[in-house]
Parts: C-alpha cells; sequence; structure tokens
C-alpha cells in the first residue's frame, strides 16, 4: 500500500490469519473458530482452552464467564491484534460471517496505513479559498490538519481558540455532507451565523441550514447542515440514523459524558451510521474515567476497550472511575490521532491582547412585548403630540430609549445566565457586565448557585471591596458589574469578560475589558458580546460597529479625533433618534 509518504508495507500481523485457507492443509492445526456478535457487537473466538486462556491474559476486556470463549470488540484497532493472535493460533471463520470478517480486516488495515500517513501529513492546512470565507490563525491550521487526518476524532482546544471556525475549515476541504451538528441549544443562533460567514457551496452559493425544531419528528427538508440541541435527540432517536448523516459534529461534546439516558443511546446510534465523527470541547474529561470513556465511545466505539476493562486497566480498578494516570491517557489519545489540545498558553503568541466575539443569543419574545406595552404608550404620545418642544421630545425620546433597553435586557436575561453557566462549568472566570438593576437581579437568582459578586451602585464602599476581594482570591468565579460602576476596578484574575447589555458608548466598553485586562499584561482575554435579535440590541449594534462573529476596532482602544466623531452626548443622541424613529415605524 502507498502513504503520502511513499511506499508503505502493512506489518505482518495484518497479513490474512483466517483458517479458512489451513483447514485442510495437514501442515497447519486450526484451534478453534471465530463468529460475529451482532448484538454485542464483538467477534466471539470459540477455541481450545490453551488460545482463550491467553486472550484473558494479553488481550483486557476479553473475558467471558464461559470456558474455552473470548470475545474481542469490533474495533478497527482491535482487529489487527486479534488477526495477530490468529496468525500463531489459526481460527476458522463461520462461513456466514466470512465477507464481514475480511470488510473488517479491511478497515483495520485502512485505519494502520491512515495512521501511519498521518506522520508525513502536513502540520498545517489552509482552509479552500473561496468555499471557506476567512483567514485562519497558524494553530487554527495545524487544528484543520489533524481533522483532516481522521475521521473520528475530538477537538480538545481550549475555549475562545476557534473551534467552530475550524470544524468548519474541514467541511470546506471534505464537503462531508449532509451534516448535522448536535450542540447546547445556547450555541445553535452562533452555529447559524458562523455558518452564514464562513461557509459556502464550491460553485459559491450559500450552503443551506435547517434548525430541526420539537421533540416530534417531521420530514426534513433537503439543507446541507442540519441544527439540533441535545434536548431533542431523545425524540428522534429512531428516525436520524435513517436521514444517512455524512458528518457528525457534537459541539460540547462532554455533553455526552453520562451514559445510560436516551439522549445518549440516541448520539451513539447517530454515531455509528456517519461516515465522519468530530467532537468539540474546551473541557476534556482527563480524571474521571467513566466519563472520558462515554465520551470517546460515541467518537469510536470501544477504542478504549469495553467499560469493565477500561476501568480495571487505567483506572484504580474495576467500576472504578478515577484514572490512575491522567497524563498518560491523554498522551495515548493523542498518540493515536484521536485527540488534539491546545491551550491559551500554547498559542499565546499567536492572539491578540483581546479576542473579542460577538454571540447572537435567543430572547423571550413574550416577556419583551409585555415589557414593551408602557413604552409603547409613551411611542402613541410621541406621535399624537408634533407640538413638543426640543427638550421635552428629548426626554420622551430617552424614556422610550431606556423602555426598550431594559425590556431586552430583561427578555434575553435567562439566556445570558445559560451561557455564562457554561462558561463557569468550563472552568472559567468571568465578569458579566448589565446596565439595569432588574437585570442584575435576574442574574442573581439565575446563577445564584456560583454565589457571585456583585458591583452594581448599590452597594456601600465596604460591599464593593469585599465583593472585588471574593472575586480575587477565587471565593466566587463570577462577578456582575454595572457597565457604568466599572472604574477604577483591578479584577486581573478574570479570564472572560460577558456583556450580558449593551451601552451606546464604545469607551464605556473597552474601560469594562480593561478590569480584566491591562497593558503589558502576558495573557489574552476572551470578551464575548451577547445580542438578541430583537429589541435595543440591532441598534446598539450599528452604534457600536458590531458585527455578529467579528469585531471591528471601534471599541475606544485607540483616541478619536475630535473631526471623526461627535460628543458623547451627540453620539448617543444620533442612536437614540434612529432607535425612535424604527419604534415607531414598526408601531405604524
Amino acid at each position: 500500500m502507498n502513504g503520502d509518504a511513499g511506499e508503505f508495507f502493512l506489518p505482518p500481523y495484518l497479513a490474512d490469519g483466517s483458517g479458512a485457507q489451513r483447514e485442510h492443509n495437514p501442515v497447519y492445526r486450526v484451534y478453534g473458530t471465530l463468529s460475529y456478535q451482532p448484538k454485542r457487537k464483538c467477534w466471539v473466538v470459540k477455541a481450545d482452552p490453551v488460545v482463550t486462556e491467553l486472550c484473558k491474559r494479553l488481550f483486557p476486556g476479553t473475558e467471558t464467564n464461559r470456558r474455552g470463549e473470548a470475545r474481542f470488540s469490533a474495533h478497527r484497532r482491535v482487529i489487527g491484534d486479534l488477526n495477530w493472535l490468529m496468525l500463531r493460533y489459526p481460527l476458522v471463520v463461520k462461513e456466514k460471517d466470512m465477507e464481514r470478517w475480511r470488510e473488517a480486516l479491511f478497515q483495520a488495515r485502512e485505519y494502520v496505513v491512515m495512521r501511519e500517513s498521518a506522520l508525513h501529513a502536513p502540520d498545517r492546512i489552509s482552509p479552500v479559498p473561496h468555499v471557506f470565507q476567512g483567514k485562519l490563525a497558524g494553530f487554527q491550521e495545524e487544528g484543520l490538519a489533524f481533522l483532516l487526518r481522521s475521521d473520528r476524532c475530538l477537538l480538545a482546544d481550549e475555549m475562545g481558540l476557534g473551534k467552530t471556525v475550524q470544524a468548519l475549515a474541514m467541511l470546506s476541504h471534505t464537503q462531508g455532507y449532509p451534516v448535522i451538528v448536535i450542540a447546547p441549544a445556547h450555541l445553535l443562533r452562533n452555529w447559524e451565523s458562523e455558518i452564514a460567514r464562513f461557509l459556502r457551496k464550491p460553485g459559491g452559493g450559500p450552503v443551506a441550514v435547517h434548525t430541526v425544531k420539537g421533540l416530534k419528528p417531521y420530514q426534513l427538508p433537503m439543507a446541507d447542515i442540519y441544527l439540533m440541541h441535545y434536548l431533542l435527540l431523545r425524540g428522534w432517536k429512531d428516525t436520524l440514523p435513517q436521514y444517512g448523516f455524512e458528518t457528525v459534529i457534537f459541539d460540547e461534546i462532554q455533553e455526552l459524558r453520562h451514559s445510560g439516558t436516551e439522549k445518549y443511546s440516541a448520539a451513539s446510534l447517530l454515531a455509528q451510521n456517519a461516515q465522519r465523527i468530530v467532537g468539540l470541547s474546551g473541557t476534556p474529561i482527563y480524571n474521571r474515567g467513566a466519563e472520558i470513556w462515554n465520551v470517546v465511545n460515541i467518537l469510536d466505539f470501544h477504542f478504549l476497550g469495553d467499560y469493565e476493562s477500561f476501568t480495571r486497566e487505567w483506572c484504580y480498578g474495576y467500576g472504578n472511575q478515577i484514572v490512575a494516570k491522567p497524563e498518560l491517557l491523554g498522551e495515548f489519545l493523542r498518540r493515536e490521532g484521536l485527540m488534539l489540545r491546545r491551550v491559551k498558553q500554547d498559542v499565546l503568541k499567536d492572539l491578540p491582547p483581546k479576542r473579542r466575539l460577538v454571540m447572537p443569543i435567543d430572547s423571550d419574545d413574550v416577556t419583551y412585548r409585555k415589557l414593551m406595552q408602557p413604552v409603547a404608550e409613551k411611542l402613541r404620545q410621541l406621535k399624537a403630540e408634533p407640538e413638543l418642544n426640543a427638550s421635552q421630545r428629548a426626554m420622551m425620546e430617552m424614556e422610550v430609549e431606556q423602555g426598550e433597553r431594559q425590556a431586552t435586557g430583561i427578555a434575553k436575561a435567562p439566556y445570558v445566565a445559560q451561557f455564562v453557566r457554561a462558561l463557569l462549568e468550563n472552568g472559567e472566570r468571568v465578569l458579566l457586565f448589565a446596565h439595569h438593576h432588574q437585570v442584575m437581579d435576574l442574574y442573581k437568582k439565575e446563577l445564584h448557585g456560583f454565589s457571585p459578586a456583585f458591583i452594581t451602585g448599590r452597594e456601600t464602599t465596604a460591599q464593593k471591596e469585599r465583593s472585588v476581594e471574593r472575586f480575587m482570591e477565587g471565593r466566587t468565579p463570577l462577578c456582575c458589574i454595572s457597565l457604568r460602576a466599572a472604574a477604577g476596578l483591578n479584577l486581573q484574575q478574570a479570564t472572560c469578560v460577558v456583556f450580558g447589555e449593551l451601552d451606546w458608548s464604545p469607551a464605556v466598553h473597552s474601560q469594562a475589558e480593561d478590569r480584566a485586562h491591562r497593558m503589558g499584561q502576558q495573557d489574552s482575554i476572551l470578551c464575548y458580546y451577547l445580542v438578541s435579535q430583537g429589541g435595543s440590541d440591532q441598534d446598539m449594534q450599528d452604534a457600536l460597529g458590531l458585527k455578529v462573529s467579528q469585531f471591528v476596532a471601534l471599541m475606544g482602544d485607540e483616541p478619536k479625533s475630535q473631526e471623526s466623531v461627535f460628543s458623547d452626548a451627540q453620539y448617543v443622541r444620533q442612536y437614540v433618534q434612529r432607535l425612535v424613529e424604527r419604534l415607531l415605524e414598526d408601531a405604524g
């Protein structure tokens, strides 16, 4: 066989060890039979005790409670071990399973060739021009090369290093449609926007995307990429495998770390029927054996053997969940080409001091409409009283603006909390910024389990100092701060900044970011701007120069000349007037 590096010869243990051609040859002795057991997805050896006893000593997981019988998982790596055993102790493959055995041996050989070729593959690969509408950093090109080397793998980069973008760059090469992306509910909008921004069909047209709705299956429309959140998997368990998805991407695959659920079972069935399986996670689990085994088993069935043998050999004994040597397990997963993991410190030279990401999130439309009823009344007044003087009109417009901003912030607060909860569960230390006290109160309710600190302008000086101390000393991973109360704070223990609400002024956001990042600091701070599709966020995005999935440098990083901008008051006034004009038009 030929690999990328030229002629590559299969190792001897992958020669045909089947005893089928030896059965009637007196030179060879056949020691038993080999058959496939579909229910257990394993190959069963029934042979002389000398053979089955050797199996159970050499290969953990082959043991059964039956004398003269051993079982081998039907994994591409394990087939090589079984074939090696058969070279020494020939077995006759049952006639009904001969074709399956030949296919299994072929896949085992392909797997070895793929691994060997990967050693000589390029360290970096660029995405396909025009199909992928963007540019990757150097470490992301390395991630793309990794994704293209293996059809079953885990990209475990730390949060904020662009796993989604690397996965889309992979699709620009593989064109492995139809694709289904399974992700947490709060990330589906981000996938929609990232696909629209980065990916095109080879002919230049847009990639067709459909987001699956509801637990009850329906006939899916034609699309290239389907999006679904994990909570829907159980309802679609028997339906999804029938669609023949070529590629499955499990975003935040640690959602599948617990087996025994309908969600896990549905994910397993979906993965079995796809050609390429990719897991994305910023939190690979090393120390709890049961969890990492469950995750890897979705990606590549029995890559780590069966659960019992895994816990016996890798953990502190049968059924124990703690991995004895997590660094050894990580090295094995990387060496076998299943996992790539980079943390921020590994790629710091490729990162800007601040990484700004605009993330679309959901909001509660019912809550928004209810809160906008008093605002609608003020709009009617504005429309009905054209004789208002400039001062009165300006005051009423500001009341309208404040009302819509508050309605927007409250309507999206549960989804902001959901996003922040995911960050905290991933081990991040978060500064969460907002403007309205009612919004802060909702954060307090939704995130009370993390015992957040608050600096909202309602605290005494002593309470404010205690909040800073609690965060800086690691007694809480979350500090919620008013956008206009951030001046003078030093909270450099933070790893993420999240804006749950926006301000009109770019300088306010830049100042808030600087609570976590100081000039000269050798770090890269991740700043999330969470925006809803409705309400005031759209107008404020325009004012700040924000675009979903990207961020132009208009956030007060550089001083602005007097010739190029209005004063702050004029600047805000300009956009408030636009907001009111839009609301008046919407009101008809």
